[in-house]
């Protein structure tokens, strides 16, 4: 029988989430002196190929094209009512970081989390003998952004970072202040509706589906399933999922929705076919050397290596997603590799090769380092590994590369140059 939720025991803070809307299509259309929502505008992430991808559009080109991020080049129609523009990736973060700034003047710099270029939480608990109550300070807050960068926004209020994102999500967004507020009492007609799962924050994809398995296709079900059988089955964040489909979240300001879910990832979508499985293994050298210096970073390492490959639509596209776990945690580059390629030789089908993703999980501190009886080096090579971060981080990340980016299928030098994986300009 499932514990019996009593929110008075909860924190109930005031937390913001304040969202950007069109945030890089805003800031693209005011510097070209165009009004963001009334002007038909796309920001492109390279116009030079036709095949780049969209990666932000204004509202009336969403609605009068059907123009959005994720659409390419390409299917942009000749109009001249159409503006096209190159991303200018640190004009946004400049942007992004003056925000920010605002936000200081309403919260101390500690009650702020910056969770993306375009969305930030603010814990406003204390400061109503200032500005007033949450949604008064919602309101002046959205006013000034407005004032001050002419950019809009939406602000989602609620009891916990969760709430307060779900209620810009599910709420704010669709009303036409822009505004909401929620409380743990809504909880049964805001959040259990929800319906495919993956709209609850911090569900994706393949969790959904496993979900979708155990009968559970709403938040609802999952409010009401035996917390017994999800911590069975998944966990630790068994237990988390059970609480946040009912609504609680004890997490920090900044901290992840699912404390246990940390991995370190990435995906990349290729700039052209790669027909070689040599030039294949180059890409995926370099994507685990980037992977390896982020756990590294945060002094993790991980047991679990996924590694996914997506064939060219030109064949018929699909691909794997397939993971191996190791018998000993590691931030090794060439060991993270090394299980890739286990990987790619043991699954791929010999196609043509559109994209890569590869990922660290299972992740545990990097205090000591297990000894192999026979890789000597073990030490050394994880030593060697921090001292190549530190001379990146002191010089650049293109001051140490591996050979195999210099050859024609690598791109490490390449997207060394570029702000958020786009060109900075």
């Amino acid at each position: 029988m499932n514990p019996q939720i009593d929110y008075n025991v909860f924190p109930n803070r005031h937390i913001l989430c304040i969202d950007m809307k069109s945030f890089y299509a805003s800031c693209a259309a005011l510097v070209e002196g165009l009004d963001p929502l009334t002007d038909r505008l796309a920001v492109v992430a390279d116009l030079n190929r036709r095949g780049s991808v969209v990666l932000a559009a204004t509202p009336r080109l969403k609605k009068e094209f059907g123009i959005r991020t994720g659409s390419r080049l390409f299917e942009i129609p000749k109009n001249e009512q159409i503006i096209t523009v190159s991303a200018q990736m640190n004009l946004y973060l400049q942007i992004s970081t003056e925000i920010s700034r605002l936000f200081n003047k309403y919260v101390p710099k500690e009650a702020i989390h910056t969770y993306s270029v375009d969305e930030s939480f603010l814990e406003i608990d204390g400061t109503n003998k200032l500005w007033g109550k949450s949604k008064d300070v919602a309101i002046l807050i959205k006013q000034e952004i407005e004032d001050t960068f002419g950019l809009t926004s939406a602000i989602g209020i609620g009891p916990n970072m969760l709430l307060a994102k779900l209620c810009l999500d599910l709420e704010a967004k669709n009303n036409k202040s822009q505004i909401a507020r929620c409380a743990y009492s809504d909880v049964p007609d805001m959040l259990w509706p929800l319906s495919p799962l993956s709209q609850m924050w911090g569900i994706g994809h393949r969790l959904e589906k496993r979900l979708n398995r155990m009968g559970i296709s709403t938040v609802g079900q999952l409010a009401n399933y035996s917390l017994t059988q999800l911590q069975k089955t998944f966990g630790i964040m068994g237990g988390q999922l059970f609480y946040h489909a009912n609504g609680v979240d004890l997490s920090e300001l900044g901290a992840p929705i699912l404390n246990g879910q940390i991995s370190y990832g990435k995906s990349q979508i290729l700039l052209k076919d790669y027909h070689n499985p040599r030039d294949v293994s180059y890409v995926i050298l370099e994507m685990c050397e980037e992977i390896g210096k982020r756990a590294r970073h945060d002094r993790k390492v991980g047991r679990t290596i996924s590694l996914g490959i997506g064939y060219s639509e030109t064949e018929g596209g699909g691909g794997f997603y397939r993971s191996h776990t190791l018998i000993s945690p590691t931030n090794i580059t060439i060991e993270i590799y090394q299980a890739c390629m286990y990987l790619f030789k043991k699954f791929f089908i010999h196609k043509t090769v559109r994209k890569i993703s590869i990922s660290l999980s299972n992740i545990g501190e990097d205090q000591t380092i297990q000894l192999q009886l026979f890789q000597k080096d073990r030490t050394r090579e994880r030593q060697l590994g921090y001292t190549m971060d530190a001379v990146r981080d002191k010089y650049g990340q293109d001051a140490l590369l591996r050979a195999v980016s210099f050859t024609s299928a690598g791109t490490a030098l390449q997207r060394s140059k570029l702000v958020g994986g786009h060109y900075a300009e």
